[in-house]
């Protein structure tokens, strides 16, 4: 089973969460609204005011002429010719109203808007009045102000609601997360089950559940296939190294005794691995002196391995394991560091830590990637075999709950650091 790598965390600034994307969307959509809403309102305001005030200066012109021929005298508000009038009522074409804006600012006065008419014929006085708009005005900015405190009262309320809202949809994510993370790790009954609403989230857990059902099916039933095939090669096998006993002694005898003992070796690795991924495996601990089981298992392989124990000088330190596990662990790390890299093959054992070296090419970098898989060696120049060694390691590491770690060494070489609990 390849071994469960978990995503590498991005290198720089660490990336926004979904709560922190959909909380700054939330401000930004609730900002550009506020904006939006405010430059509208500000425009067609301040268009309103200059019209009516435009329609009250036309009135007021009106009203003050009607007086003013009457009585012969000028209303309040009104003049002839006054000072400030813009230059294009001044002289106007024909005795028709007009108005013109006025920009100018004296004290509270302004902007303004001017209306104005000829008393007569050409050459009489232009009869004029000034509408000040500066109230209207101050009551824009006003309105402007009071538009900007809502629309921070708005982002205020709208961004905890976003983070809040956000927060929950990226709970129910996490959960699909998770699930999919304990799949990969192994654990093919994990499931997320129902997360609530009607949403995508919850298509997304639905499909991950089905994927979790599918793949775990057709995991054990390979793992069934595997068990079952272990299971009837090793009667015929048994009664295959049974019958080289009957073969007269000679160079045939010793390559088919050899073949068959491993064909044996395959067929019991096979079992091995189907008890450990059935979880049939239990470990039975005691307190063993670590630098003595390694030394036994590296002997025991019968290849040459320096062991080296570094924990205070004595090699005397205990822990508590399965020592038959350890030796089964240790044993296939150093027969596959044999058969895959180079000598000299040298074990340190330091503290709780156990680490196998070889001179070879070292790990490929496909294993190094995905893991140790069945019936794969790596490279070609790595050697032969059935490619279970590693697997079996690994499987008897967890089940130790201990961590195997692959890598190869800066100058070469593949490095298998074993690191028990303490």
């Amino acid at each position: 089973m390849p071994v469960p790598r978990r995503p590498r965390p991005s290198r720089g600034l660490p990336r926004p969460s979904l709560r922190r994307k959909i909380a700054a969307l939330a401000a930004a959509t609730a900002c550009l609204v506020a904006v939006t809403v405010g430059v509208l309102v500000h425009v067609w305001t301040a268009h309103d005011i200059r019209d009516r005030a435009r329609m009250r200066a036309f009135n007021d012109v009106y009203a003050a002429m009607e007086t003013y021929r009457r009585t012969g005298t000028l209303p309040d508000g009104a003049e002839l010719d006054p000072e400030g009038l813009p230059t294009a009522l001044r002289s106007p074409a024909d005795g028709s109203r007009r108005t013109a804006y006025d920009g100018y600012v004296e004290n509270n006065v302004g902007p303004s808007v001017w209306g104005a008419q000829r008393v007569a014929g050409p050459g009489s006085p232009v009869l004029a009045v000034q509408v000040n708009m500066s109230a209207e005005l101050h009551g824009l900015r006003r309105l402007d102000a009071s538009m900007a405190v809502a629309s921070l009262a708005a982002l205020a309320a709208a961004v905890p609601l976003a983070v809040y809202g956000a927060g929950l949809l990226g709970r129910r994510l996490r959960r699909v997360s998770d699930t999919a993370v304990r799949i990969a790790g192994g654990d093919l009954d994990a499931r997320t089950g129902p997360v609530g609403g009607g949403d995508e989230v919850v298509g997304i857990a639905a499909t991950v559940d089905l994927m979790a059902e599918s793949l775990g099916h057709r995991l054990r039933a390979e793992r069934r296939f595997t068990a079952d095939v272990a299971h009837e090669l090793r009667t015929p096998v048994g009664g295959l190294l049974a019958a080289t006993d009957l073969l007269p002694p000679g160079e045939t005898e010793d390559l088919i005794r050899a073949r068959v003992r491993d064909l044996r070796g395959l067929v019991e690795d096979l079992l091995e691995i189907s008890r450990l991924d059935a979880g049939a495996e239990q470990p039975v601990r005691t307190h063993v002196p670590l630098g003595e089981v390694v030394r036994a298992a590296a002997a025991r392989t019968g290849l040459g391995a320096e062991v080296t124990v570094t924990d205070g000088g004595s090699g005397d330190a205990t822990v508590e394991t399965d020592p038959r596990r350890l030796e089964r662990i240790v044993g296939n790390l150093v027969a596959n560091a044999h058969r895959h890299g180079s000598a000299p093959v040298e074990v340190a054992v330091d503290g709780h830590t156990i680490v196998v070296r070889d001179h070879g090419p070292g790990f490929p970098p496909e294993l190094l990637r995905d893991g140790p898989r069945r019936f794969h060696t790596g490279a070609a120049e790595r050697g032969t075999g059935h490619g279970l060694g590693l697997t079996i390691a690994l499987g008897q590491a967890r089940l130790l709950g201990a961590d195997l770690l692959l890598g190869n060494a800066p100058d070469g070489g593949a490095v298998a650091t074993l690191r028990l609990p303490s």
